[in-house]
């Protein structure tokens, strides 16, 4: 019996948007122009960090790897919801639905990580100055972004692998517009299901409760130093140079405290999508937007960068 059930879910039909018949075209015109507009700032900034010489430096190389991930983790999302939004057909396959999850988280957490990398970099070029170029070699940092991506793959494996192993027993419809843990326990069947939700809830939390006690013992560290600075200018370029991290976090784990951290009641599919869209569409749009108005440096590279090949293109 549990074999033919097993067998008998062969796909899931993603319902997301169905409550939303009449916003839908709006909501692709909306999501289309964030989407392309996330895209085009997280290229620009790779792009200016790439010709820019100045910007090679650790900062901005975790900067660049952090963009990567994010264009990766909004491709796994966003494309496939809005094909959906003009779909009457928003069936996913079994193992496309597994892919998607896997790269999904995957993904989301080395964007963690990666934002606990740069966290370190600020604390050791406030704090360790002198000893900056030594703690952030080469040889470093790229065993510091390659441990991101492995703990990301981890992460992504070990989530998919226990959500996978379920049976589901029907019926197939995920209310969500992504296969996202919450809604696929609803589907599964069994006696182990609370205990894999239950471990894998613990995981997630536990990893970005790290990745966030780390930051913020980083910043103790910096802002202490900071305190010690003699003068106020010599206060705020400090600052300065780590506003757009700081932003950025903060706005990353509010959305994700709401989502891991909510309490476990009853919610609306409308509140479940409109949630949803928080972390795999707002974040992702305002990030290239603090970290562009918020470094002065970077901004400063895009003018030179790319407004002096208009102007010799127009000359």
């Amino acid at each position: 019996m549990q074999a033919a059930n097993l067998s008998a879910v062969t796909e899931f039909i993603l319902i997301g948007f169905s409550n939303f018949p009449h916003l839908q075209l709006m909501f692709f015109l909306l999501f289309l122009l964030m989407y392309l507009f996330m895209l085009l700032g997280n290229v620009l900034i790779m792009a200016t960090i790439w010709s820019e010489r100045s910007l090679h430096t650790p900062m901005y190389l975790f900067l660049c790897t952090l963009s990567i991930s994010e264009i990766l983790y909004t491709f796994t999302i966003i494309p496939r919801m809005l094909a959906d939004l003009f779909s009457t057909h928003r069936s996913i396959s079994f193992m496309a639905c597994a892919s998607q999850m896997f790269f999904s988280f995957m993904f989301g957490f080395t964007h963690s990580f990666l934002l606990t990398v740069m966290g370190y970099d600020r604390y050791v070029g406030i704090c360790h100055p002198l000893r900056y170029n030594v703690l952030m070699s080469p040889h470093g940092c790229a065993c510091l972004v390659a441990w991101s991506w492995v703990g990301g793959s981890v992460m992504g494996l070990v989530v998919t692998s226990a959500i996978f192993q379920l049976t589901f027993c029907g019926p197939n419809e995920v209310r969500h517009f992504f296969c996202h843990v919450p809604p696929l326990l609803k589907l599964a069947c069994g006696v182990n299901v609370s205990t894999v939700a239950m471990g894998v809830g613990l995981v997630c939390i536990m990893a970005l409760l790290g990745c966030c006690l780390l930051i913020l013992l980083s910043y103790a560290f910096i802002v202490a130093t900071i305190l010690r600075i003699p003068s106020a200018e010599g206060r705020h370029k400090a600052f300065s140079t780590c506003a757009s991290h700081l932003t950025v976090v903060v706005v990353h784990y509010g959305f994700a405290s709401v989502i891991y951290l909510k309490p476990k009641i009853p919610q609306s599919l409308e509140g479940d999508t409109l949630m949803g869209i928080t972390y795999t569409v707002l974040t992702p749009f305002l990030s290239p937007i603090i970290f562009s108005l918020r470094s002065k440096e970077l901004t400063n590279a895009m003018r030179k960068t790319f407004l002096s090949k208009l102007f010799l293109r127009s000359s």
